[in-house]
């Protein structure tokens, strides 16, 4: 239902200053272009599938493919290739698409101005973190929505390196990142100080050791996050400078299953610190120090320098920092 939320009855304006504005492609006199063809493109175009816009949009397919026809029309240009077998966007459809995520980006904003004009605290807030951030952010939540119980919190799992992009596009107005972006179009706030935390078993033979050497390690079996990352690569820079053989035999998906098969003792790894702080406190891991290795980790909130913050915004980067 999210996208049926989304431009509603609003449509394009053309007004006349001093001068008459007639789009490339569009004959003089055509009607202006409503947003709700944008919608049904954007929901055809993001589902992949003009069943599954149909349904999205509580509409029939047959109303869903005139909409898209009608759009097409008014553009000037065909939006997606019909002879693929695959629903495959055009050149003109990939353009039509970033413009049309900025329509639904300016109605939630829209949308969420004018909760807050009739209650200072009800809105919507859309936050971006990996699978770490996001349990980084519980403790934080919680103590949101006793503060703001009227605002609808959403924390939406993806990649790090994919936030800075999905806050630029729209998607998201607030992000949890554990590095610094270097874009002049983003701003960010520490807000949380982490580690990397060697662990293994309390079976494993290193378990009684409160320090190690990297040659201590050249004979182990590691665990590691399938997910590049630029703690992954010091960790394989420094044990190459090193000259010691790093055995990452089994990658996993999730942090999660990586903490129970090092808990089973079926290998060691190397993982923030705050994922798994709970599992040290209750010895079911050890945390053991390695001599050449110190990782900071600092956790940033990210969010867009010319996009004027939401009140719910506002308030949760208040709160975190």
């Amino acid at each position: 239902m999210e996208a049926a939320a989304g431009f509603r009855k609003f449509i394009i304006f053309e007004v006349d200053i001093n001068w008459y504005y007639n789009p490339v492609g569009r004959p003089a006199g055509r009607p202006p272009m409503e947003l709700y063809a944008l919608q049904v493109f954007y929901t055809v175009a993001t589902e992949k599938s003009f069943s599954r816009a149909a349904e999205k949009l509580l509409r029939t397919q047959p109303a869903v493919s005139l909409a898209l026809q009608r759009l097409e029309q008014e553009v000037g240009e065909k939006l997606i290739d019909r002879s693929a077998k695959e629903l495959i966007l055009t050149d003109a459809g990939r353009t039509v698409l970033e413009y049309a995520r900025r329509f639904q980006s300016l109605q939630q904003e829209l949308d969420n101005s004018l909760a807050e004009l009739r209650d200072n605290s009800a809105g919507r807030l859309v936050i971006g973190a990996n699978e770490s951030a996001t349990l980084y952010l519980l403790q934080h939540i919680a103590r949101y929505r006793e503060l703001y119980p009227k605002v609808k919190v959403t924390v939406r799992r993806s990649l790090s390196s994919r936030i800075p992009d999905e806050l630029l596009d729209g998607n998201l107005e607030l992000g949890v990142i554990s590095y610094d972006p270097a874009d002049e179009r983003l701003k960010t706030a520490i807000i949380y100080s982490d580690s990397l935390a060697f662990v293994v078993s309390p079976k494993h033979r290193l378990a009684q050791r409160k320090i190690v050497s990297i040659e201590d390690l050249g004979e182990e079996t590691f665990i590691a996050h399938n997910v590049v990352s630029p703690y992954r690569e010091v960790v394989i820079r420094t044990f190459r400078e090193r000259k010691v053989p790093l055995g990452i035999d089994v990658e996993m998906p999730t942090i999660e299953t990586i903490r129970k098969l090092v808990q089973a003792n079926l290998g060691v790894a190397f993982l923030p610190r705050m994922c798994v702080e709970q599992e040290i406190a209750q010895k079911t891991l050890c945390e053991i120090r390695v001599k050449e290795m110190h990782l900071e980790r600092k956790v940033r909130l990210v969010y867009p320098t010319r996009r004027a913050l939401s009140h719910a915004a506002k308030a949760f980067l208040e709160l975190v920092a």
